[in-house]
């Protein structure tokens, strides 16, 4: 290092260390080195240390304007390469990845809501080591995470786990506890008013996160969120033309198949061509055969008659199939109508003696007309059943997506969505539950399966209705169906609503031991209140349980097991203490502890029952 012989000559040497860009530490030493050197007089030195301070600002702020321009380099980088991206799993990837970098924090994490279950969900992680971490669940509200989707506004801490701004739950800080984090930042990623999910960045050591790295990480979720957004459009687009294409494609198939039996049919053809059903072709074939036609399908249950029903042959059936064409019998004559080895029905025609060449033709003919019909019949029938079952999946998963469309899909169904109906759900063990449908379809507008269960829309009062539906599928079934009810609701919303509270009820009667039974909320009493849309549920269960549920999660005891069982062996101390398998001695302290809870009048008639009903409430909210 070079002595300092004047103030400006040292002024000159922080300059030139300042433009080559030199360290705080090179930058301090000239003011040090001065003073050592003592060739500077008491004005000089302060005036030299001024401006060392001055020239360390100076570096200071052009390091802080790199690093931005850096930071602003690299996201504008991260926006590029989220608009390149359509899939929406690699563009959460990339989020998380680049979150990481841009903050150079251990772990990086995004979460996902669900507005249904009011739940926001880990989706993707970088840098994370625990798999219990990467499958936690925040409900709204619960741990920073849980608050930042709740309230749509960023948080960070320096110490999570002493920090009492938010609620902190047992599954929640075990799994944070298990990835080793204790500084942690959320933002949300938001698209207006809708809150998408939360972007994290986060450290296993204390941290505090500058408002600069919060800015920077809420712009890079403000990125992301449109990203991700754009992708899931995308991909529904996607979703929805390829759906298109196949409903093209089927339209097209049965354009062919009316095509190809418009040339292979003669005047039954054109019948069937101009809306001719079964009864047609019967009094049509009857008509130029001069006889009479009956049809009986697969299984001999009587289809159609021209005039009073002629009994059919079985084995004249049996060998008018084995020869492939009629036969006759000492006063009728046998045709198998099939769909190639598949037998579909038959036709039995009575009348005439005996049938020229080209009668029997004819009749063979009605036989393949008649298998067209059938079978047009069978695919209608179907494809109206898959119409149908998409309408009502539609209607329960996404009634606010496009209410007017599915107004107009259920008026092309017959039925007038916007009149009120009743929402039912039927739950039977074991079994088919496209059976279980089909049995329901007389009692319903619209039927179908949803989530495993058999949801139906009908008029009329609805505990009524279900006690109806319950009492006919038992029936229909040979075992025991439990039907829930709500409504009457209006449109697609409302309906959809309804179907939560109706699969609230089939759950709530299963629990009280009514299976087999139908209602309503409003006809379970009081419990149908406590489980009602308007109920506050969680308000009644902490309400009543409050202290027990809170002693529970901070001491890891068991005294809501304990006072299951208490009430259900009959607030007998010897049969609970049975059931716990543990002292009875235990069950006492346990059940002291529980009055110094709950108040020496806990076992109360008015007090037990609310509390046993809080207990039911409670194991029904899982």
């Amino acid at each position: 290092m070079t002595a300092v012989t004047g103030s400006t000559d040292a002024v000159r040497r922080l300059l030139d260390l300042l433009a080559s860009g030199a360290s705080s530490e090179q930058l301090a030493h000239v003011v040090v080195a001065a003073r050592a050197e003592g060739v500077l007089g008491a004005a000089d030195l302060a005036a030299l240390a001024s401006a060392g301070e001055l020239a360390l600002r100076i570096r200071e702020t052009l390091a802080e304007h790199r690093r931005r321009e850096a930071q602003l380099g690299a996201l504008f980088d991260t926006a590029s390469e989220l608009a390149a991206l359509s899939d929406p799993d690699t563009v959460l990837r990339s989020i998380v990845r680049r979150a990481r970098a841009l903050l150079n924090v251990d772990v990086s994490y995004l979460s996902l809501n669900r507005e249904a279950e009011n739940k926001t969900y880990v989706r993707v992680s970088d840098g994370s080591v625990s798999a219990e971490f990467q499958q936690i669940v925040l409900g709204m509200g619960e741990g920073l995470g849980g608050l930042v989707a709740q309230t749509a506004r960023p948080y960070a801490t320096a110490d999570y786990f002493n920090d009492e701004r938010f609620k902190h739950t047992r599954h929640i800080d075990s799994g944070v506890k298990d990835e080793g984090l204790t500084a942690i930042l959320g933002v949300p990623l938001a698209i207006g008013p809708k809150v998408l999910g939360v972007l994290f960045a986060s450290d296993r050591a204390t941290r505090e996160f500058s408002p600069d790295e919060v800015a920077l990480l809420s712009s890079l979720a403000d990125h992301a969120a449109i990203a991700l957004d754009s992708a899931n459009l995308l991909d529904q687009t996607r979703r929805a033309v390829a759906e298109l294409n196949e409903a093209n494609a089927t339209i097209r198939a049965h354009t062919e198949a009316m095509e190809r039996a418009q040339d292979a049919h003669d005047r039954l053809t054109d019948l069937v061509l101009r809306g001719g059903d079964l009864p047609d072709v019967a009094a049509a074939v009857a008509g130029v055969l001069h006889g009479d036609l009956t049809v009986y399908d697969a299984d001999g249950t009587l289809l159609a008659a021209s005039a009073a029903p002629a009994p059919l042959d079985p084995e004249a059936l049996f060998a008018a199939r084995a020869a492939g064409r009629a036969v006759s019998t000492k006063d009728s004559w046998v045709c198998g109508v099939q769909a190639g080895p598949e037998l579909l029905g038959s036709l039995v025609l009575t009348g005439p003696d005996g049938l020229s060449d080209p009668d029997r033709r004819l009749f063979e003919r009605a036989g393949v007309v008649t298998a067209l019909l059938l079978m047009l019949r069978r695919s209608v029938v179907r494809a109206e059943d898959e119409v149908r079952g998409e309408l009502l999946t539609d209607l329960l998963t996404a009634p606010d997506r496009n209410p007017r469309a599915l107004l107009a899909r259920g008026r092309r169904l017959g039925i007038d969505l916007s009149a009120p109906h009743a929402v039912l759900v039927a739950h039977a063990d074991g079994g088919s539950r496209r059976r279980l449908a089909s049995a329901a379809a007389r009692h319903a507008t619209l039927v179908g399966v949803h989530a495993e269960e058999v949801v139906l829309l009908g008029a009329g009062d609805p505990d009524e209705l279900a006690r109806r539906v319950a009492a006919d599928l038992g029936a229909a079934t040979g075992r025991p169906v439990t039907v829930g009810a709500a409504g009457p609701a209006s449109g697609p919303a409302a309906i959809a609503s309804a179907h939560g509270e109706a699969a609230r009820c089939v759950r709530a009667l299963l629990a009280l031991g009514r299976t087999g039974e139908g209602a309503a909320m409003a006809g379970l009493g009081f419990l149908g209140q406590l489980l009602g849309d308007h109920a506050d549920l969680d308000g009644f269960v902490r309400q009543t349980l409050g202290p027990v549920l809170d002693y529970d999660a901070r001491r890891g005891t068991e005294l809501v097991a304990t006072l299951r069982a208490y009430f259900a062996s009959g607030s007998q101390l010897a049969r609970t203490k049975d059931v716990l398998h543990v002292h009875v001695n235990t069950v006492v302290q346990r059940l002291e502890r529980v009055a110094s809870l709950l108040g020496e009048d806990w076992q109360a008639p008015d007090r037990a029952l609310e509390i046993q009903l809080a207990l039911r409430v409670h194991r029904l909210g899982g």
